[in-house]
């Protein structure tokens, strides 16, 4: 499976308190994956703007840091996505917004839309920082499904460029697959032989999947594997934040409709509750 780097990343500039942090967060990015940078505010252009955005990366001037701003009035999700489009952006970096007086984070209704709607691959950010945060951990979704294997190989090469130490795939298994009904002892001796059958099945076909990764992104890596049976989203999102992962991978949905919506997607269950950044490969 190739490998397809990040070779353009944008992030959508606001001028907040937050501003200085995200971008810092989106130039020490393209600098890992060695990408073009290009920041997209929505409102007109200014020379007081530039010179702000000039002067916060000037700190990766010796990064040799390669980057550009584009200014357009408009509906934010529709500028941040024909720009995304135009300048064809491979990853977009969006914030996302903590709720008052809880540590939860959940996605507002622009980032949301712009996530649904991005043809590229999209992080969301929770707690963006001038000093970088060292990425230790990486869980990424190993379910059964035709993207998972690119999700995969790209979450090792990401982890690769951001010198993750670990990575656990988590096989997300609906309760479904056990056609036990468990109401005594012997049927509960079904129903656990029936799970580790199916642990073995996924673990089995994870480890194929890990065998055509190349060498150099999968050695020296701590790899674990982790079926674990529940609601698909949920589970691998209550994961990722009970062990504290540093990064999330995901597969973007191959489609978002209302009915979607309407009866949670996968992705739907992460984007109401953030358990940390998350990265969502298309």
């Amino acid at each position: 499976m190739p490998i397809k780097p990040f070779k353009s990343i944008g992030i959508g500039v606001a001028y907040s308190p937050n501003l200085k942090a995200n971008l810092f967060e989106a130039a020490r990015l393209s600098v890992f994956f060695e990408a073009k940078l290009v920041l997209i505010h929505v409102g007109e252009a200014s020379e007081e703007k530039s010179k702000l955005l000039s002067t916060i990366l000037k700190s990766f001037e010796k990064d040799q840091l390669k980057y550009e701003v584009v200014f357009k009035l408009g509906n934010p999700v529709d500028v941040i996505l024909s720009i995304s489009e135009e300048k064809k952006i491979d990853l977009l970096i969006l914030g996302a917004v903590k709720r008052e007086k809880i540590v939860k984070y959940y996605v507002g209704s622009i980032a949301r839309k712009i996530t649904r709607q991005a043809n590229c691959s999209v992080l969301l950010l929770i707690k963006p920082s001038v000093e970088r945060i060292p990425c230790q951990h990486v869980v990424v979704n190993g379910l059964k499904d035709p993207k998972t294997e690119q999700t995969i190989t790209a979450a090792f090469y990401v982890a690769n460029q951001l010198n993750a130490e670990k990575i656990t795939i988590v096989e997300e298994i609906g309760q479904d697959e056990i056609a036990v009904k468990v109401d005594d002892d012997k049927s509960l001796r079904r129903a656990t032989i029936a799970k580790e059958r199916i642990k073995l099945r996924e673990n089995t076909r994870v480890k194929e999947i890990i065998s055509h990764i190349p060498k150099e992104y999968t050695q020296n890596k701590t790899i674990k594997l982790q079926p674990i049976f529940g609601k698909r989203g949920y589970s691998i999102g209550h994961y990722a934040q009970i062990t504290r992962a540093d990064l999330l991978v995901m597969n973007a949905p191959s489609r978002m409709t209302f009915w979607d919506r309407l009866f949670p997607h996968d992705i739907e269950h992460i984007l109401t509750e953030l358990p940390t950044d998350v990265l969502i490969l298309q």
